[in-house]
């Protein structure tokens, strides 16, 4: 697979910047089992002890704020250049939505299913793998200035009411947490 040049990531800003702001679609859903295995699919369990129901996160003891690892569909589609490569990415949530820091600022809330997750501070950044997997143009892209602000990398969330979600489900900005 060909990894795109910054030339190439730059020309799908416009894409990217047209995600919708308040209501989304959950594209894809990604469980990780174990290092390096992902298993995409159509309906997943969020809970708020364990994140994401059979997801590794819950064997290493992680800090809650890194529970769920969100990333824009637009932003994957555009680096991976197929879906079938989304799940390389180590994301857990692909969402059409806008991820930017000025529409997601932390604590803001974003119902999905009958579960609710809470932007958390945490930053979320490429890293090695990351750059094996689409380039190091790919990883200077979504870390740059530009690409910090519009959160191209995603952002990590935390589950604050447990429930089922399913790809296609909507993704709708609640608001922000009050504590």
């Amino acid at each position: 697979m060909k990894h795109l040049t910054m030339d190439e990531l730059e020309a799908g800003l416009e894409t990217i910047r047209q995600a919708p702001k308040t209501e989304g679609v959950l594209e894809l859903i990604v469980r990780r089992p174990r290092a390096g295995e992902r298993e995409t699919l159509d309906e997943a369990r969020l809970d708020v002890d364990e994140g994401l129901v059979g997801d590794r996160w819950k064997m290493h003891g992680l800090n809650r704020d890194t529970q769920l690892n969100v990333m824009s569909a637009r932003v994957i589609a555009l680096v991976a250049q197929e879906k079938e490569r989304w799940p390389l990415a180590g994301d857990q949530l692909f969402i059409d939505l806008d991820l930017s820091i000025d529409n997601l600022p932390p604590g803001t809330h974003l119902a999905i299913g009958s579960a609710v997750v809470e932007v958390t501070a945490a930053p979320h950044t490429g890293c090695a793998k990351f750059v094996s997997r689409f380039g190091l143009d790919a990883t200077q892209f979504v870390n740059s200035p530009l690409g910090r602000a519009l959160q191209l990398r995603g952002v990590n969330a935390r589950v604050v009411e447990s429930g089922v979600i399913r790809v296609g489900d909507v993704v709708r900005k609640t608001g922000a947490s009050t504590s």
